[in-house]
C-alpha cells in the first residue's frame, strides 16, 4: 500500500494530515509530494485531475483521489486506523462533524484574516477583532463543559481545532483570555502523541514569519 500525499508549505490543513498520518503509524507507506506554488504546479491539468480545486492537501490512495483535509482525515482513520479519533457511534460522529464544521466555517476563516493582516502589515478592523473574539468565545464555552471539544475523548476535531488555535496564537491572538481553551490546548499537546512535534514545528514557522514581518516594518 502506498499513499501519495500532495501538500504545500505553510498550510495548516496539510499539517493536520501530516499529524493524522503519523498518528496512524503509516508514514513509511506515504510518498510525499511538495506542490511548488511559485512554479504554479497546482495549476497544471495533471494536478487538476487529482484535485479540481487545485489546492492542497490531496491524497491518491490506490487510484482514489481525495481532497479537503477533514474528508481526508475521516477517510484515513476509517481505512487505516480502525476509526481512531472518529468513533462509529452516530451521535459521537455527529458531534465531531459539527466541531469540524465549526472549525472550517467559523474559526479557520478568522485565522486566514489574521494571517493576511500580518503578511500585508495591516491591522485587523474592529469588526474583524470582534468576530474573532466571538469565535474563540464559542470555543471557550464549549470547553467549559467538555474535556475535549467533542466529549471525554480526543477526536479529529481536537487535532484540527487545536492547530487552528495555536496558529492564531502565533499570529498574536491572546489565548490567555480564553482559559478553557488554554487548558484544552495543553491537554491536546500532552495526550495526542504525534501532535506536539508536528504541530509545534509548524507553529514555530508561523512565529518566525511574524517576527520577520515585525522586523521589516
Amino acid at each position: 500500500m502506498t499513499i501519495d500525499f500532495y501538500y504545500m508549505t505553510g498550510s495548516p490543513p496539510c499539517t493536520v494530515i501530516s499529524i493524522i498520518l503519523a498518528e496512524l503509524g503509516i508514514e513509511s507507506q506515504v510518498n510525499r509530494h511538495l506542490i511548488n506554488v511559485e512554479a504554479k504546479e497546482h495549476l497544471t491539468e495533471e494536478y487538476a485531475k487529482k484535485n479540481p480545486q487545485r489546492k492542497a492537501p490531496t491524497i491518491v490512495d490506490d487510484g482514489f483521489a481525495l481532497s479537503e483535509s477533514r474528508a481526508i482525515a475521516k477517510y484515513l482513520v476509517a481505512k487505516y486506523g480502525n476509526n481512531k479519533y472518529y468513533p462509529q457511534d452516530i451521535k459521537a460522529r455527529a458531534l465531531i462533524d459539527q466541531r469540524l464544521d465549526f472549525d472550517i466555517g467559523t474559526l479557520y476563516p478568522k485565522l486566514f484574516e489574521v494571517y493576511k493582516s500580518t503578511v500585508l502589515g495591516l491591522s485587523l478592523s474592529e469588526d474583524q477583532r470582534n468576530k474573532t473574539d466571538e469565535a474563540f468565545t464559542v470555543l471557550n464555552n464549549i470547553l467549559g463543559s467538555s474535556e475535549y471539544v467533542a466529549g471525554a475523548e480526543p477526536s479529529l476535531a481536537d487535532i484540527s481545532l487545536a492547530l487552528t488555535a495555536l496558529v492564531c496564537e502565533a499570529f498574536k491572538i491572546n489565548m490567555k483570555q480564553y482559559p478553557n481553551t488554554t487548558r484544552w490546548l495543553t491537554l491536546v499537546r500532552s495526550t495526542i502523541p504525534k501532535f506536539e512535534n508536528i504541530a509545534m514545528e509548524y507553529v514555530k514557522f508561523c512565529e518566525q514569519l511574524v517576527s520577520s514581518k515585525e522586523k521589516s516594518q
